[in-house]
C-alpha cells in the first residue's frame, strides 16, 4: 500500500528572506531536498494553503503543509525469499546477503533479486525508493547490508553514506603476497571500452580504500578492508590496480594461475572458487530514528573459510 504523509511546520522568523526549498529542507529534515522540491512543484507542499515556486522567498511565520501519497513501485514484483535477517525494527532491516543473490533488478535479472524478496517481506517498502536499498553488494559478494523501511530512514541513511559516517569493513583474499597494509586513493569510473567493468581513471569519482594484512600465505594474502567511499566494484578495482586482485574475481583477476608446487587440495579449491573472495563482515551506522550508533558483524561464509584452511595447509606443507 502507498505511504500517506501529512506534516506541517511554521517557518522560523529568522529564516525570513530565504528560498522556500531551503526553508522546507530545514523544517522537514526527514526528506531529501530533491523530494521536497518535487512536492513544491507538484503543489503538494503549500505555503499558507497556496502553491508556490521553489525559489520563492518567504518572510517568516508562514504555515507549511505537506500532504502526499507516495505511490508504490508497481513494476517490481514481490516474491517469497528466505532472508538471513540479523536485525529489524520499524526503521531499518540488516541482512546477511549470500553469494549469487543479485541486489536489484536489471537487464537479465527482472526477478529473483533481493529487492523482490524485500517487497514480499516488507510490502510497505514499495513506497520507499528502490524498496529501501541504499547501498549494494555485488552479486557474488557476501555479507552485511542495511535496508531502509521508511522514507525518512532512507533519507537519513543516504545522508550518512554521503557523509562517510557509515562504517563498512570487508575481508578478502588477494592473489600475491603483500608486505604491509596501505591506502588506495584513486578515482574510479566506467572502463573506456568494456562497459561491464570499472577502472581507475582520471575522470572517475573519488574513491578511497584502506587495507591491512591479516595473514600471509605462500602466494596469497588475507586482508581486512575499510571503505571511505562506495564506488561500484571499488575494492575489486583498487586491489587489481595495485596488482593484488581478489581470488576468483571473474572481471579483474585475469586467467587463473596455479601457484608453483600447490597442493592438490589448493589446486582443486582455486579451480572451483568461481566468485570474488570478498565478504562484508562489519557494518556500523547511526540509527535513523534514535540517533544511536549500532554495529553488526557476521562470520565468514563456508567457502571463504575453506579457502583459508586450504591456503594454511599449503603453507604448512611447504614449511620444511
Amino acid at each position: 500500500m502507498a505511504e500517506q504523509i501529512e506534516i506541517s511546520a511554521v517557518v522560523p522568523m529568522e529564516m525570513g528572506g530565504q528560498r522556500l526549498d531551503r526553508i522546507a529542507a530545514h523544517c522537514f529534515p526527514d526528506y531529501s531536498r530533491s523530494r521536497l522540491q518535487e512536492w513544491i512543484r507538484d503543489g503538494l507542499l503549500t505555503v499558507d494553503g497556496q502553491s508556490r515556486k521553489t525559489r520563492d522567498k518567504l518572510v517568516g511565520g508562514e504555515s507549511l503543509k505537506v500532504r502526499v501519497e507516495v505511490e508504490d513501485e508497481e513494476r517490481w514484483e514481490a516474491q517469497p525469499m528466505e532472508l538471513d535477517i540479523l536485525y529489524e525494527d520499524e526503521s531499518i532491516l540488516v541482512i546477511n546477503k549470500p553469494a549469487g543473490l543479485v541486489v536489484h533488478p536489471g537487464a537479465g535479472n527482472a526477478e529473483g533479486t533481493l529487492l523482490n524478496g524485500l517487497l514480499h517481506h516488507c510490502p510497505d517498502n514499495a513506497s520507499v525508493p528502490r524498496a529501501g536499498i541504499v547501498h549494494r553488494l555485488d552479486k557474488d559478494t557476501t555479507g552485511l547490508m542495511v535496508v531502509a523501511k521508511t522514507l525518512a530512514a532512507h533519507t537519513d541513511l543516504v545522508e550518512q553514506l554521503q557523509a562517510r559516517s557509515v562504517s563498512r569493513e570487508y575481508e578478502a583474499v588477494t592473489i600475491g603476497v603483500m608486505t604491509a597494509g596501505g591506502t588506495v586513493d584513486k578515482p574510479i569510473g566506467r572502463h573506456s571500452t568494456q562497459r561491464t567493468r570499472m577502472a581507475v581513471t582520471a575522470t572517475g569519482k573519488p574513491a578511497v580504500t584502506h587495507y591491512r594484512v591479516l595473514d600471509k600465505f605462500r602466494h596469497h594474502t588475507h586482508i581486512r578492508v575499510g571503505l571511505e567511499t562506495g564506488r561500484t566494484h571499488q575494492i575489486r578495482v583498487h586491489m587489481s590496480h595495485i596488482h593484488f586482485p581478489l581470488v576468483g574475481d571473474p572481471l579483474y583477476a585475469g586467467r587463473l594461475r596455479l601457484p608453483p608446487g600447490a597442493t592438490d587440495a589448493l589446486k582443486t579449491t582455486l579451480q572451483g572458487f568461481h566468485r570474488q573472495a570478498l565478504h562484508a563482515c562489519q557494518l556500523g551506522l547511526y540509527h535513523p530514528k534514535r540517533d544511536e550508533y549500532m554495529e553488526w558483524q557476521v562470520p565468514l561464509p563456508a567457502d571463504f573459510l575453506h579457502l583459508l584452511s586450504v591456503l594454511e595447509e599449503d603453507l604448512r606443507a611447504h614449511a620444511d
